[in-house]
């Protein structure tokens, strides 16, 4: 066979006509969302005046495995879809690894990430139902700035609450979503009843993912004629960001390429469990053992230091409540540079994986990642976010890893987003300004005590 090509593109015919449900193979099923009123499973009629009604039926449903993507999203899809798996050559050289090392860019849309995958999905069931606009939440400001151009899109509002240190950290990305038409509060803020709460109870909090979805519910269930969006976390997400594993997998066997490792950044989980649904369902059905890999930073660690409970997914603990890996729905994470990987818990779905041991998961310490993306951008020549960083930095550790073995192994990692708008971060690192927070044990068993009593 000829040399591989630095970029493997799928044509628009081999493009995938479906969004796949990983949940549907999955012999554990992830638990369901409780009513926190009732501790019941939460039904159609319970999460309709919060979410979409089309989005129900696909978060509520766990038994089908395809989902068709609508014509008219999948011709959005067509702008900047499919995107390339890349062979990073120039990385294994400079590394001097026998590993073969892959990536699947995602930041090859003015949002530049993954994020619209989803956003242009979200949008278009709110325009289907005849809806306002919609609210929403954003850490780094990606999603957010994907949603805001999905609304454009679609001619609806958009209001979108994002954490207060990314706000003040990444003003640039505020700007873009302010550029398509949206409405950019930080958060906490005293616009609602929630965000006044948590300044009383944190005065002077940076804020957090957890307040910020309290604040974008709070606001939807309470305006006529708009409902809530969400970036991450939550299985409809997963769902469409299941795109990205399938145009994986179809690149792959273009060339009859086999990955031995997968490995992805892990914050709410719509990067990692996109990248990885094909993967994960053949490893359930004993097809392949691959080796896959979640990466979440050391200051918010829900996976490798987290505990399996029912916990809010929300931090004003008004949103339903989520069988997951958790630090605490009261848990505030340090203002570290990666802004869409504070979150207190992890998708439900990739919980149960981790849970069964499908997959694993390591949390990587802040200059680290900086370092990382560092030496990706000096040979790869793009400037990666600090969130697609976590899984640079295990890829490079895997393939060093190979280097002394001398094993030839395979890797594949998502590169969901570039780092355009996070140059204070990168300023930070510099100048060595930049910390390594980790919580201590007394922090997590205090944030821990509070769980809900399920």
């Amino acid at each position: 066979m000829s040399k591989i090509p630095y970029k493997i593109f799928l044509t628009e015919d081999e493009m995938p006509k479906n969004w796949y449900n990983l949940r549907a193979d999955m012999k554990n099923k992830p638990a369901p969302l409780l009513n926190p009123a009732t501790l019941k499973p939460m039904t159609a009629e319970d999460l309709a005046p919060v979410f979409c009604e089309d989005l129900i039926k696909q978060e509520l449903d766990d038994t089908t495995a395809y989902f068709p993507i609508p014509q008219e999203i999948f011709d959005f899809y067509k702008m900047f879809r499919p995107s390339p798996l890349i062979r990073a050559y120039c990385l294994e050289k400079k590394l001097g690894t026998p590993a073969k090392i892959y990536y699947k860019f995602e930041g090859n849309n003015t949002s530049g990430s993954h994020k619209l995958n989803s956003a242009i999905a979200q949008a278009y069931y709110a325009k289907k139902q005849g809806l306002k606009g919609v609210t929403t939440e954003t850490g780094a400001g990606q999603w957010g700035t994907a949603l805001s151009m999905a609304c454009s899109y679609f001619d609806l509002d958009c209001k979108v609450y994002m954490v207060k240190v990314s706000y003040e950290q990444k003003p640039f990305r505020r700007e873009v979503m302010r550029t398509y038409g949206a409405n950019v509060t930080p958060s906490p803020s005293e616009t609602t009843n929630i965000g006044k709460a948590i300044l009383k109870e944190h005065p002077g909090t940076t804020g957090s993912l957890g307040c910020a979805i309290s604040e974008a519910v709070e606001v939807a269930t309470s305006t006529p004629g708009y409902r809530y969006v969400l970036g991450s976390v939550l299985n409809q997400v997963l769902l469409h960001q299941s795109i990205i594993g399938l145009e994986t997998e179809a690149a792959l066997k273009k060339y009859d390429i086999k990955p031995d490792i997968i490995i992805g950044c892990a914050g709410g989980g719509s990067n990692l469990g996109g990248l990885i649904a094909p993967f994960a369902r053949d490893k359930i059905q004993g097809k392949a053992d691959y080796k896959i890999i979640a990466v979440e930073p050391a200051s918010c660690p829900s996976l490798t230091r987290g505990v399996y409970a029912y916990d809010f997914c929300d931090t004003g603990k008004v949103c339903p409540l989520a069988k997951m890996y958790t630090l605490g729905s009261g848990y505030i994470p340090a203002p570290n540079h990666a802004g869409g990987l504070r979150y207190h818990g992890m998708s439900s779905t990739l919980s149960q994986l981790y849970d069964d041991k499908i997959i694993e998961a390591v949390s990587v310490k802040q200059t680290d990642v900086f370092a990382a993306a560092e030496q990706f951008a000096r040979v790869e020549g793009i400037l990666p976010a600090p969130e697609s960083s976590h899984a640079i930095k295990v890829a490079i550790d895997e393939a060093l890893k190979c280097k002394e073995t001398g094993e030839e192994k395979t890797i594949v990692f998502g590169l969901t987003g570039t780092g355009y708008f996070d140059m204070v971060a990168y300023e930070k690192f510099h100048n060595g300004e930049m910390t390594d927070y980790i919580p201590t044990d007394e922090e997590l068993k205090e944030s821990f005590s509070s769980l809900p009593k399920v």
